[in-house]
Formats: structure tokens, sequence, C-alpha cells
């Protein structure tokens, strides 16, 4: 079977063990590699590899030899528990050999837990682990961490749950960073505040994140576009500190909800709408547009477009306000839109 979206992350957390196998895939080792851990971790516990219950099955072997995955599947281990075989960076070509796996599995196997780079919808690999009922395929896409991803991270560091205004500008440094320097900026942060029992502060994280942390045009836009209004200080603050100028955002947030509008407005709604655009987009970064622009809807669109132009012209203009000042204004006021 499929999963996505919060199941799945809450799945990766504590997968079931009674499933015969989990294949986990995404273009961005990293965060593949992260919840892979996560799961395995959750199904062996802490002490799985020492005591050897996990098998680990790198991809070249298994194509040599398909028996390996049988016989750690079926092997019996000297220590009670649950077991796992983890086949690594597996591609189409290990699709039949895994489905049969999965076919003749029982209960008391070990679990088959499998990692591949970015797979397509017709991929035979997908096919293999979607297509039976007690199996389990999860994508991860390059979305930032969400709210419940940072609350396990900091829970992982063993940091005290922070304000809530400090965990509004943790998502907003989330939205800016890699979620693998995210992940790694949360890890130093638990190391720089071990035996300090103050609260967590921005200068904490800022201490340990990394020197590069950057922001470009289209993260701020994410930002607006979900209505995340609370976030889009720090955002725009470390956009601003890049030398990116007002006028460069208002002309990116224009060509944004325009994209949108267009999307929004085609009488075969979104999906069909989509593809119209110019040059074509594929992957999460469509699914994300069809669902924005459903989300907000055409007249709400052409509300967002008119503020857009109101600010161009403001910024166009000889008027001695703060150029800044306006941009923020205007952004939120468009990010508070979209929770109408």
């Amino acid at each position: 079977m499929k999963m996505a979206g919060a199941g799945a992350q809450a799945y990766l957390r504590k997968p079931d063990p009674t499933h015969a196998g989990l294949l986990i895939f995404g273009a961005d080792a990293m965060r593949v590699a992260t919840a892979r851990q996560h799961a395995i971790l959750s199904l062996v516990g802490p002490n799985g590899d020492d005591e050897m219950r996990l098998t680990r099955i790198p991809a070249a072997d298994l194509r040599k030899d398909p028996a390996l995955l049988d016989d750690a599947i079926k092997a019996q281990g000297f220590f009670p528990g649950h077991r796992v075989a983890f086949v690594e960076d597996a591609t189409d070509g290990m699709a039949r050999a895994l489905a049969a796996a999965l076919q003749d599995w029982q209960a008391g196997d070990a679990q088959i837990v499998v990692t591949a780079g970015q797979l397509t919808a017709k991929s035979a690999l997908r096919k293999a682990f979607e297509g039976q009922g007690n199996a389990v395929a999860i994508g991860i896409y390059d979305d930032p961490p969400s709210r419940d991803d940072i609350e396990a991270a900091l829970r992982n560091a063993q940091l005290t749950p922070p304000s809530r205004d400090m965990m509004e500008a943790l998502v907003g440094l989330a939205q800016m960073l890699e979620p693998g320097d995210f992940r790694q900026t949360i890890e130093k942060v638990g190391l720089y505040k071990r035996g300090d029992n103050s609260s967590l502060s921005m200068d904490d994280v800022m201490t340990c994140a990394p020197a590069s942390a950057e922001v470009d045009v289209d993260d701020v836009l994410d930002v607006v576009t979900m209505g995340k209004a609370d976030a889009l200080g720090p955002v725009l603050r470390n956009l601003y500190a890049q030398g990116v100028t007002p006028v460069t955002l208002c002309i990116g947030a224009t060509r944004h909800f325009k994209r949108l509008h267009t999307v929004a407005s085609d009488p075969g709604g979104a999906g069909a709408g989509v593809g119209r655009l110019r040059p074509p987009v594929f992957g999460p970064r469509r699914d994300k547009i069809v669902r924005h622009a459903g989300q907000w809807g055409r007249d709400r669109l052409e509300r967002a477009l008119t503020a857009l132009t109101d600010l161009d012209l403001q910024l166009r203009s000889a008027d001695s306000a703060p150029q800044n000042a306006l941009t923020e204004r205007t952004l939120i006021r468009l990010a508070m839109m979209a929770r109408r």
C-alpha cells in the first residue's frame, strides 16, 4: 500500500511490526537515510544491531546472490525480538526478487526494509510494495519539516519544549534550511545546551546554525501562500540580508500568484489548469501548485494580485515610506488572506 502526508510520517516513527515490508524512497539521500534510521530503531530497538537482529544487505550483493534476502528473512537469531532485513539502494532490477520475498513472507520472519532513490509512479519497485496489502511504500520529498517533525527533533535532542514564539521561529528556520542541515542544527543545539536549563533562545539556535543558512524568493512565497504569517519575519530578514530587494520580491510574488491564478481559472479545475503552465512543472512542485490554487480560489487570487500591483506602484513611486516595511505589510496581508 502507498502512504503519504502525516500518516506516512507517523508510520515512519512507529512502523507496524506485523507488516512484511517497508519501502522508503526519495531524491534526498540524507532524508531517506534519516527516515530509515528512525523506522529500524523503532522496530528492533537500540540493541538490535548488537544482538544481530538487523541484517544489512547491500544492493550490489543482492544482485549477485538473490538468495541472500531469503536467508536473512528466514534465519533465526540467537536473541529474542523483532528482526529486520535491510536492503540499501535498491533499484527496479530487484523488484521481482523483492516482490517474491514479500509474497512468501510469513509471521515470524524478519521484516523487510528497503531504501531507494527517486522512483517514478511506474517504478516496478514501487509497484511491488504498493501492490501488497501487508507492505508499505513511502516517498520522501523536499517539503520542509512539519511542526511535528520539529517537535520530534527537539525531543530526540533532549531539548525542553520551547515557547510558542520560539517554535514559530524554528518553523521559519526550517523553511530556510535544507532538511538535513536543520536536523543537524537541532542536534548541535542539544549538545550546546547540555546541562543548561535555561529556555531555548534564537541566539542558541543561530550559534549552531550553518553560516550559509540562505533562503530564496520561492521559500518566502511558500510561507505566504500557506498563510504562515508568524514565520514570515525571520524568512524576510534572512532574504534581505542576502541583498534581495523589495522590488525583486514583489516581482517574484506577482509572477507566483499569476501562475496560481492561471491554474485556478481553468474551467476543468486546478488539475487541468496546471497543465497550461509554461514551462511545465512536475512532481511535488506540481502537486503543491494544484493544492494552493484550489485552496485560494480565483477570487482571492485576484485580490492578491491587486494588492501586489498596488505594492509595485508604491515601490516605484517617490513615496518616502520604507520599502522593506511596505513589502512586509503586503505579504502579511496576503498570508492572513490565505487563512480566510
